[in-house]
Formats: C-alpha cells, structure tokens, sequence
C-alpha cells in the first residue's frame, strides 16, 4: 500500500475512534501486532503478538474507563510509517478525567497494522490508571 492508503488507514481508525468505537483500532491488527512503550517507567515494554497485546494490555486498560473517545489532531505518512499525533477525552470508571495526549508511530503492512509505539504522558497514566498486570 502506498503512504496515503497508509494514511487513510489510520484516519478511518481514528475517525471511528473519536465516535467511540474502540475496537477499531483492534481490529485493523495483523495477527503479529506489537505494541511498544519505550522508556524506563512502570508500563514500558512490549506486548505481541495481537492476542497477547489484547489480552494482557488493551482489555486491562480500557476496562479502566467508564468513557473514552481519540481523535487523530495530524497524520503524517511516510512509506510504511504513519505517526499520528492524537489526544483522548476519558474519565476512568473511578470518575478521573483522562485528558492524554498522544504520538502513535504506526507500521502498516498489507493494509494492517503490525507494530505501534507508543509516546504519552506516563505521568498521568501512573497518577491516573491502575498498573497493568506483569506479562508472563
């Protein structure tokens, strides 16, 4: 696919998303999906392939929230790299807000998503959420 596919890609997800169905970015994952953390915080690291990024990451932190909607602000493409910078409007199911701002590096193979790292405010996920459980 070229880079605007690649692009449209994730603005299809995004625009999906900011309607409150987060299950569109699940959905477009390639069976070996990764999804990274960089850095030295508690939630560093990386969880794949898909079912383990589902099962032991996207489901304990979305369980979290009582609402959440992402909106894409600037897609940028290049080859098989989509950076998406994006923020969220949520409130925890303990009443929080979580007002996060986001940059998505995104590789896209085939039409599908196949790694994301991820760069956030870890401040306000360690303030805010819940650690996630240990990976095995």
């Amino acid at each position: 696919m070229s880079a605007e596919e690649n692009k449209k890609l994730l603005r299809d997800i995004f625009d999906q998303m900011a309607q409150g169905n987060t299950r569109a970015m699940s959905d477009a994952m390639a069976d070996d999906f990764r999804w990274v953390f960089p850095g030295d915080w508690s939630w560093s690291g990386s969880w794949g392939p898909k079912k383990v990024a589902l099962d032991g990451l996207l489901r304990p932190l979305m369980e979290q929230f009582a609402y959440y909607r992402s909106e894409a602000d600037l897609i940028l493409a290049d080859g098989d790299r989509v950076m998406v910078q994006a923020h969220s409007t949520a409130t925890t199911t303990r009443g929080e807000p979580y007002n996060q701002t986001y940059c998505f590096i995104f590789r896209v193979a085939g039409g599908r998503l196949t790694e994301v790292v991820e760069h956030c405010d870890t401040s306000l996920v360690e303030r805010v959420l819940e650690p996630i459980p240990a990976r095995g």
